[in-house]
């Protein structure tokens, strides 16, 4: 029975990355993963009133994650936030209704054979204690057959946490705290011993966890943009979810993509384990690039300015490092960086991330269900011919397997 107040005296299961036959293992021999950023939140991730499909309830998620999976992407992605009624306001009380992930994550887990499932759980609001998400996140595991991620986030919110009936702890010191966290979480999984720890944040005595993850823990994520979180992620995380922080059209983007990347890189390298770096774009894809503009332009024309103000007045009271020449223009179609064009061109702007250091992306859409269609039926097939893309085997015939859905 391990008894201590130090971190590094915890035992650490192998990372998901490290067993060749794991889920994790089978998407990351992708040269470029995709992955589908869901839309569980009113208004998905762009604040505008043009006419689309989009929906935030399950069914419609179930039904793209269903759809996704048929066309061979590698996982979905469930962002988390707080907000009050009405959301960010606006025309369309933007973010009002919001699907909790890690429910929804799990739910869609069986529903699909393939897809890794990623949930966003905000660790250090309320009082939520390592021990209960390690049996949760083990019992996904357990559902999800190896199939499921945590990403975990610490929240940069200064209104967040009062809803929690707590204030906003200090952006380094958070890391410290998901660092004691997760080191808990991670001597739990791999279940060497029942564990008694006394830490400067949690306590336990003679805990334990069962079932034990498929392939030493469950996959690890964290969104990060600054130092503090690169050094946590390079304890902990498999994956990194970064972002820009020279604005979201593609052209900005690029200007700190690649010192973002080799951050990351630098902060693994001292660790000497294994990790993906991944971003979020928002996609906006026709047959030409004239109709991509034309579209866009459509788009940012029915802007829903109030909800806009509302978010971007969220966004500045917040301490996050990754977005600090973002504007409120941006939040019209969304994203970390904005893909725009032919399917050339948004194949040309993919190789040029993965190019940067970018490994992978998960990927959202102004109206999701025809444009993933669109994407994988006319941006896919750039893409394997350019090696960025292997065909799954485990989906032969991917216009057939849409079809079956």
């Amino acid at each position: 029975m391990t008894g201590s107040s130090d971190t590094a005296a915890l035992h650490r299961p192998p990372s998901p990355l490290e067993d060749p036959t794991s889920p994790l293992s089978r998407i990351a021999r992708q040269p470029m993963m995709l992955g589908l950023f869901l839309p569980t939140q009113t208004g998905a991730f762009s604040q505008s009133t043009y006419p689309r499909d989009t929906r935030w309830d399950f069914d419609y998620n179930r039904e793209l994650t269903l759809k996704a999976e048929a066309h061979g992407l590698d996982f979905a992605f469930g962002l988390q936030q707080w907000v009050k009624k009405g959301g960010f306001g606006g025309e369309t009380n933007y973010r009002e209704n919001f699907l909790d992930p890690f429910i929804s994550t799990i739910a869609l887990a069986p529903l699909t054979t393939r897809l890794v499932t990623i949930s966003t759980v905000h660790v250090l609001y309320g009082s939520l204690h390592p021990l209960y998400l390690a049996r949760f996140a083990a019992t996904a595991d357990h559902i999800a057959q190896g199939r499921f991620g945590l990403n975990i986030v610490t929240g940069y919110d200064a209104r967040e946490p009062l809803m929690f009936g707590m204030q906003r702890i200090e952006h380094d010191e958070r890391y410290a705290r998901a660092d004691e966290f997760a080191s808990i979480m991670e001597d739990l999984w791999a279940g060497e011993e029942d564990l008694t720890f006394h830490g400067r944040w949690y306590d336990l005595e003679s805990a334990y966890v069962s079932p034990r993850p498929a392939h030493g823990r469950p996959i690890m994520v964290s969104a990060s943009a600054s130092a503090a979180g690169f050094a946590y992620a390079a304890d902990h995380s498999d994956i990194v979810f970064t972002s820009s922080r020279s604005g979201a059209p593609y052209a900005d983007a690029m200007q700190s993509i690649p010192t973002i990347t080799k951050e990351i890189d630098e902060a693994y390298d001292r660790t000497g384990r294994q990790h993906k770096t991944i971003i979020f774009p928002m996609v906006i894809c026709k047959e030409t690039r004239e109709e991509a503009y034309a579209y866009r332009d459509a788009i940012t024309a029915r802007a829903d300015t109030a909800s806009i103000v509302n978010y971007d007045a969220r966004h500045r009271a917040g301490d996050a490092q990754g977005w600090p020449k973002h504007v409120p223009s941006d939040r019209v179609l969304g994203g970390h960086v904005q893909i725009i064009g032919s399917p050339t061109d948004v194949a040309d702007q993919l190789e040029g991330l993965h190019e940067a250091g970018i490994d992978g992306a998960q990927l959202g859409f102004y109206d999701y269900g025809p444009e993933l269609d669109f994407f994988a039926e006319a941006v896919l097939p750039i893409l394997e011919a350019r090696g960025l893309r292997i065909p799954d085997p485990i989906v032969s015939n991917p216009r057939e397997a849409v079809a079956a859905r």
